[in-house]
């Protein structure tokens, strides 16, 4: 700007709308924003020799070395959308494919090309912010030397302090709203991901300008994870700033396309990152049992019930028949056999699920509660004989939660993971490669993101690491469904009818952190007051005394009158003289301090475990009569039906191409000189292949056949090459019975061959023993051997054509042209 501009042509009111406009833009236009800029920004502003905006238009070409197509594309387009000065935008990746690295790429350029100044990554729990400070630290753009880190600064805000001296901040959403408060956030709201459902019918956080962190303070907004519905809640917290705002999610519904003007720059799907081998696809196994299933009938009897936090037991006389249903399992009602029955169930199907395992897979279990969970631990270490290093809880409440999922990711043990909500999405571990559902989910997108923790690829190295007995690299992932959550009826979001439908957790929390909303005190002053009526008097005492004295009904009151404009009249008046005249503003400060004083035992994480824990029904009953058994184990119907459709496409393929695999001699057991194997023809049949099967790889349809042939499939070894393509249409096509290995047919072949020859007077050396071996492993991954073959790896490292002359003589081309027929056959 040459010319310092008018205020008024910088800044306009309609109505109780701030808008601004920057008439240096190339193509200015004006925008909503939160409140005025400060003078120093306007300052600055017109001191700049040139706009974030008009930078925005003229980002160098990205050098993609070493990215994934998706992530070139997401960023290529996403500079697009900028320079079209859009304010939304959305990537939409597939779980596994680098939402991150692709952020983390567009912030540095951000930073280097555009001279952005500060940029806000938002997470929405701790742990994820974690992990994304790592990955920012860690991060080195292409072509330089430098971490992210050492170029830039980077800081995770932990506390109410908001340093200045950054160009990255990572916070949780919840930390950023306490911090624009005022206020100190409550130690446990950060931990857990917002519920899928919540704000559907929550007031959103309200916010009030904050001199320290003004609108301006960030240039660009990234919000993670950002398929959750936090825009009711928490839009006010990412509209308060004059920032673009980038959205990055696997699972977007229909809230999340609307919150950001259904401007999707990126569209990765999970089919493409499988195609692409990126994500790996997941086979669903189906494990039934009665009580699972039809619940149970527990005659009048002494049985015995458990206490849900302290598990001591007690015996107690039934006054009549207790009849349940497999809704209340594992709530008021367990029964341990049926546990047991679904674990054991599990263990059996094991080598039907990885034949070649000698281990269990990194398996997670999903369950109800903490209270689920300790009960799975129990008997999934009796059921397998191992110990406490076997299987462990990683919950929020667990303790060294963090370094028990570091062992889970990187170590051997623990082989088994019980969660409920901590590594149900968002966190990484590669190596898993089962999925047990013990718990129900009805929103389609959480259902979605628990399934992606399994979809993450590893390769054959690192996942050796944890599972030694591994063949090759995850190239799949099994869900076991035990309780249908493969077939429940899913939805995009509950339409919950009204707020008493949200759990008394997260009431207690939105309180908490600030939303002071009618529909809040009301719920939980409805809910206080039924508690109270179940309470004993020692509980009753016990809230007493975690509150500071106040009673359950003094607290229903305290949340009923700060929406009571009587009470909050009186209040007011209380405040002066008898005969002064009430305005709005002190009507409206009365209200804001009695709904602060109403809140403030919610404030007290002691507060909220008691009543969490109280209004629970303190007791289990322990169903130790009906013994449960399975009545179905087996590979999902759908599956199955994907399975023969996988299968009759394979066999079109080769219907389709009959000439060129005529013309490669697989069909036909001719001699070799009239054979015409060729790799490089195989190659080309190989990229017909990938193309007409797309995601149906050689190693998932080699297990299609395991699944629907058995009794005629070899499971494959660690050797997994292209020459198994040839074993595969081979059987397919009729021309042999048996499913095998190519390379296992060429070491039987070898087998045959070797002892023919040591039957005669002349034995065969060693060293020519050695030539042999690397010749049969030539075969085995080349279909033939050449003479030109013998001049290249490994062959040159002992000789190469020379040497093998000298060691088998004149014969040495027979010997080639026998090895070809014998072994290859």
């Amino acid at each position: 700007m040459e010319v310092p501009l008018p205020i008024s042509d910088l800044l306009t009111r309609q109505l109780e709308f701030t808008r601004f406009t920057d008439y240096a833009d190339e193509n200015y236009r004006s925008r909503d924003v939160f409140s005025f800029h400060r003078p120093e920004t306007l300052q600055e502003l017109l001191q700049d020799d040139d706009t974030l905006r008009n930078r925005m238009q003229h980002f160098p070409t990205l050098d993609a070395s070493g990215f994934r197509d998706c992530q070139t594309t997401a960023i290529v387009n996403l500079e697009a959308s900028f320079a079209q000065n859009k304010p939304r935008a959305l990537i939409q990746m597939a779980t596994g494919a680098g939402k991150t690295f692709t952020a983390i790429t567009s912030s540095y350029r951000l930073l280097a090309c555009a001279k952005a100044k500060r940029i806000l990554f938002l997470v929405d729990t701790v742990s994820l912010g974690k992990q994304a400070e790592d990955e920012f630290r860690a991060y080195k753009p292409v072509g330089e030397s430098r971490t992210f880190a050492e170029l830039y600064g980077v800081t995770r805000l932990k506390g109410a302090g908001f340093p200045k001296d950054s160009q990255i901040y990572i916070s949780t959403i919840q930390r950023m709203y306490s911090i624009l408060k005022g206020k100190e956030l409550p130690e446990d709201i950060e931990k857990e991901a917002e519920d899928e459902n919540v704000g559907l019918n929550t007031d959103p956080r309200e916010v009030v300008y904050n001199e320290s962190v003004p609108p301006e303070m960030f240039d660009v907004i990234i919000i993670d994870e950002c398929h959750r519905s936090i825009y009711n809640v928490w839009k006010q917290v990412l509209e308060y700033f004059d920032a673009f705002l980038l959205g990055l999610t696997a699972t977007p519904d229909k809230r999340t396309f609307g919150f950001f003007n259904q401007n999707v720059v990126s569209e990765y799907s999970h089919d493409d990152a499988v195609i692409d081998g990126v994500n790996v696809p997941g086979d669903i196994y189906s494990i039934e049992t009665k009580v699972g299933t039809e619940g149970a009938i527990i005659t009048r009897q002494t049985v015995e019930y458990r206490d849900r936090l302290t598990r001591a037991k007690r015996w107690k006389q039934l006054d009549e028949d207790v009849e349940y249903s497999k809704q209340r399992l594992d709530d008021d009602i367990v029964n341990p056999s049926q546990i047991r029955t679904v674990i054991r169930g599990f263990k059996d199907a094991l080598p039907r699920m990885f034949p070649e395992r000698a281990e269990v897979p990194k398996t997670l279990i999903f369950a109800k509660t903490d209270s689920h969970a300790d009960d799975i631990i129990q008997i999934v270490r009796e059921e397998f004989g191992a110990g406490n290093e076997f299987c462990q809880k990683i919950t929020y409440s667990s303790q060294n939660a963090e370094e028990a999922l570091s062992s889970f990711r990187n170590e051997y043990n623990p082989r088994v993971a019980v969660t409920v909500n901590m590594i149900a999405t968002g966190t990484d571990v590669k190596p898993l490669e089962c999925l047990l559902f013990m718990r129900d989910i009805k929103s389609k997108n959480y259902f979605e993101q628990m399934k992606g923790r399994g979809t993450r690829t590893v390769n054959y190295e690192q996942l050796k690491a944890v599972t030694p007995s591994a063949t090759h690299a995850k190239d799949h992932f099994v869900l076991v469904d035990a309780v249908g959550v493969s077939k429940s009826l899913k939805t995009d979001s509950r339409q919950w009818e009204r707020q008493p439908f949200t759990s008394l957790k997260k009431l207690m929390l939105d309180v908490a952190s600030g939303n002071h909303s009618e529909s809040n005190f009301s719920s939980i002053a409805s809910r206080l007051n039924r508690m109270e009526k179940q309470l004993t008097p020692q509980e009753l005492l016990q809230f007493s005394e975690v509150t500071g004295g106040l009673t359950i009904r003094e607290v229903v009151r305290a949340l009923v009158d700060a929406y009571n404009p009587d009470k909050i009249e009186e209040n007011a008046q209380a405040q002066h003289a008898h005969d002064y005249e009430l305005t709005e503003s002190d009507l409206a400060e009365a209200a804001q301090q009695m709904r602060a004083e109403a809140a403030t035992p919610f404030c007290d994480p002691d507060v909220r475990d008691f009543v969490e824990n109280v209004r629970r029904n303190h007791e289990q009953l322990l169903d130790t009569v009906n013994i449960d058994k399975v009545t179905f184990s087996d590979w999902d119907a759908n599956h199955v039906a994907q399975l023969d459709e996988a299968i009759q496409t394979f066999a079109d393929f080769i219907d389709a191409n009959r000439d060129e695999i005529t013309a490669l001699g697989i069909f036909y057991d001719l001699p070799w000189a009239q054979r015409h194997q060729d790799l490089e023809t195989l190659k080309a049949i190989h990229d017909k292949f990938t193309e007409a099967l797309g995601a149906i790889t050689i190693q998932r349809l080699w297990e299609a056949y395991a699944i629907r042939r058995p009794e005629n499939v070899k499971a494959r070894g660690a050797a997994r090459t292209l020459t198994d393509l040839v074993s595969l249409i081979r059987f397919q096509a009729g021309y042999q019975d048996e499913l095998v290995p190519f390379s296992d047919r060429v070491n039987y072949n070898f087998m045959r061959w070797t002892m023919r020859k040591n039957q005669g007077n002349i034995k065969l050396t060693d060293e020519q023993m050695k030539w042999l071996r690397l010749i049969r492993d030539h075969i085995a991954m080349s279909l033939s051997i050449t003479p030109d073959d013998l001049e290249l790896t490994p062959f040159d490292e002992h000789g190469g054509l020379g040497r093998f002359y000298q060691v088998f003589g004149k014969e040495y081309m027979h010997v080639l042209n026998d090895l070809n027929e014998a072994l290859a056959a």
